[in-house]
């Protein structure tokens, strides 16, 4: 069979090879294209520091790892400059745009056809709602909280005073926060009571010294303003007692002051025999005049009882929003007569009439009365139980 011998070229006579011989082969077909990358593997391979020569890995040990790291950091180098993604072209003008965009949580119908969409806006105010039909905007307001200020002490009565008051005060909207003040301890009855009410309360108790019914009343007031005071506690204050009877809808009202409002409070007189009005006479919400009786009306500045006002709590703890030209704290005085209480307290918190607001507009409701019926000379049942007289005196056939 006939073969083709091709010896190579002189310059590859004196190479050595791995096998340690003179090159003896044969080549059959060979091109320019292969030898040249042939000669490309082999330049690599010499690059890298693949080489078997033992005098040559003597010579350098360290050229291998650093050649091997210089190829593969170039190569992620030139990888990591390559744009593998979508680049959209971005306008000057937003580039340098610091305007902050509200979120907004956007719900699609499944149905594509279908363009409404609703748009809502969440922030610490306001709730909005956008339709294709129309705007939409649903307001959130908070309510004001309405601190109710109640003096009570240990009576025959006071169980019954306590539970209705509680009762119309669980049929307000909340918020509502209820001071209930004691003078000289906390009773074990009065503790039971408020806590089955289903109100939010808080117990507190006047540790002055009171020598008259006057004085017992005015040093528990005055607890409750120091409690709101240390507290900061933001709302409208009204004194309710416990012996009153008040209406749903004048708790309802109090929520509409902005600093201080009034109303006429309908009583008992001392006689007992016919029903009298004190408070203010109303044009609008402007009060323009009282409702007064004639032995006290040249005496008062202002003719209101002391159930018959409110007031907002920042004018105890924050007397410069209201431009207050006091600087001592507002409280009640227990130093003027009997039926001056009101009046003086009064006018600490504003100067005249034009700073009051009428409340129902046009003061054209009693919202509350002050019946003044309490039973006198009745013992105060211990824990509310009466343990003697309870033997039948008539048999039922």
């Amino acid at each position: 069979m006939a073969s083709i011998r091709r010896t190579l070229s002189p310059m590859y006579h004196d190479r050595a090879h791995e096998n340690g011989g003179a090159h003896k082969g044969f080549t059959i077909g060979g091109s320019s294209s292969k030898h040249n990358s042939s000669q490309f593997l082999s330049y690599l391979t010499k690059l890298l520091g693949v080489t078997s020569d033992p005098k040559s890995s003597r010579r350098g040990p360290w050229r291998r790892p650093f050649y091997q790291f210089l190829v593969f950091f170039l190569l992620g180098f030139v990888l990591g400059l390559t744009p593998f993604g979508k680049m959209e072209d971005v306008n000057g003008s937003d580039r340098f745009s610091f305007e902050i965009k509200q979120p907004y949580v956007e719900e699609r119908l499944e149905n594509n056809n279908n363009k409404k969409r609703e748009e809502v806006a969440v922030d610490a105010v306001s709730f909005v709602a956008e339709t294709e039909t129309g705007n939409k905007e649903i307001s959130f307001v908070p309510r004001k909280l309405i601190i109710v200020v109640t003096p009570t002490y240990n009576r025959a009565m006071q169980a019954y005073y306590l539970n209705r008051i509680a009762q119309t005060l669980r049929l307000v909207d909340s918020p509502v926060l209820w001071i209930v003040v004691e003078g000289n301890a906390a009773s074990f009855e009065t503790s039971e009571i408020l806590r089955k009410t289903g109100v939010m309360y808080r117990h507190l108790v006047c540790k002055r010294n009171m020598t008259s019914i006057k004085d017992r009343g005015v040093h528990q007031r005055n607890t409750a303003l120091e409690h709101i005071e240390l507290h900061k506690l933001d709302g409208i204050v009204y004194f309710a007692d416990d012996d009153n009877i008040y209406s749903l809808e004048l708790f309802q009202s109090l929520r509409q002051i902005s600093r201080f409002g009034t109303w006429p409070v309908a009583m008992l007189a001392p006689s007992k025999n016919k029903a009298i009005l004190e408070g203010p006479v109303c044009n609008g919400s402007q009060v323009i005049g009282w409702h007064t009786n004639e032995k006290s009306k040249r005496l008062r500045r202002f003719h209101v009882d002391m159930s018959g006002f409110a007031f907002n709590s920042t004018i105890l703890w924050d007397p410069k929003r209201w431009r207050r030209p006091f600087t001592h704290p507002t409280r009640q005085l227990d130093t003027v007569k009997e039926g001056f209480q009101e009046t003086t307290f009064i006018e600490q918190v504003v100067a005249d009439e034009s700073e009051m607001e009428g409340v129902p507009p046009a003061c054209s409701k009693i919202l509350n009365w002050h019946l003044h019926l309490d039973a006198r000379d009745v013992p105060y049942p211990q824990g509310w139980a009466i343990q003697k007289n309870l033997q039948a005196l008539i048999t039922m056939k």
